[in-house]
């Protein structure tokens, strides 16, 4: 019977979570730390995961446009589950807060997310997008 290697169990995860964003030590149980790693970068390089932060990574899919990886989800969904699994109560901010309300018509260029009084000062971003952080 063969053994299942790393590579094999970290993709079996990714398969499993119905969340798109998964930290780092959220393998960590998988195996040794090296061996952790270099299955994670595997799984990167093949296009199953994308990585956007210091140990945050994102489930991905190629793109219809150019058989890139892109994200199966949206930047600023991202930016709210990561601060969910740190443990950061977060909210979208102001200006998509005032669109979803209806109180305003402009729709924010920038994913903004606001933290409340926390201090982060995490950066997530895929390619040049990134996420912008409001303090209130």
């Amino acid at each position: 019977m063969p053994q299942t290697t790393v590579k094999d169990r970290v993709i079996a995860k990714i398969k499993r979570s119905t969340s798109p964003v998964f930290l780092r030590k959220e393998f960590d149980r998988l195996g040794d730390y090296r061996q952790v790693s270099r299955a994670v970068n595997e799984v990167t390089a093949s296009g199953v995961l994308l990585r956007v932060g210091f140990g945050l990574y994102v489930k991905a899919r190629a793109s219809s446009l150019d058989g890139q990886p892109v994200p199966t989800t949206t930047l600023l969904n991202i930016g709210l589950e990561v601060m969910r699994k740190i443990g950061v109560e977060a909210d979208i901010g102001n200006d998509a807060k005032d669109l979803r309300e209806g109180r305003s018509t402009q729709v924010p260029m920038l994913p903004i997310i606001n933290i409340g009084r926390s201090r982060v000062s995490r950066k997530i971003a895929i390619g040049k997008r990134e996420i912008v952080y409001e303090k209130g």
